[in-house]
């Protein structure tokens, strides 16, 4: 067996993590949103003063969810720098995506609810988010060196052997 995986087992690896990193996205936007709001309308903050706790709030959830789920085999070995590169990227992210909030509500004049929320949550949190996971995998969560790499990859494949087996076995391949 080859050590290097192939283009189609790095793709379906790529697959999951967008899709692990998505879905702890998405209770990351849920938090964002509601924190946002919440500060918003119920505690009367300015609306970039809101977005920045949103973000913050939102930065330590989606922390916990890609460290222990999404990036959970990952090197471990430097968790402090790894912090120290999450908080920094994360941070950048949370000057593009309230820098748009700010550029709509101050710049512009769009101040409706609406308009905050789409200018936050949509297109800052969107561009904010392409950044997070470019940076993430390539600086912050660092790959397993390559011994463990090459053992995760046979596992994979291994697992998909045995799922090629048993469909086989179970007539659904002829």
């Amino acid at each position: 067996m080859s050590e290097r995986p192939t283009l189609r087992s790095r793709l379906r690896q790529l697959a999951r993590e967008l899709a692990k990193f998505g879905t702890v996205g998405a209770v990351g936007f849920l938090v964002n949103f509601v924190v946002f709001n919440l500060c918003i309308h119920a505690f009367g903050l300015a609306v970039v003063r809101s977005g920045v706790i949103a973000t913050v709030v939102a930065i330590g959830t989606n922390y916990i969810g890609n460290r222990y789920w999404t990036y959970r085999s990952s090197d471990k070995s430097h968790r402090s720098r790894e912090l120290s590169l999450f908080l920094l990227f994360s941070g950048i992210g949370l000057i593009i995506e309230n820098g748009i909030l700010a550029l709509s509500h101050y710049g512009f004049g769009f101040t409706s609810t609406v308009a905050d929320n789409v200018a936050k949550n949509v297109i800052g949190l969107g561009i904010g988010t392409a950044f997070r996971f470019w940076s993430y995998r390539t600086w912050v969560f660092r790959g397993l060196p390559a011994r463990e790499a090459v053992e995760t990859a046979e596992s994979f494949l291994e697992e998909d052997a045995l799922l090629g087996e048993a469909r086989y076995q179970s007539g659904r391949i002829k």
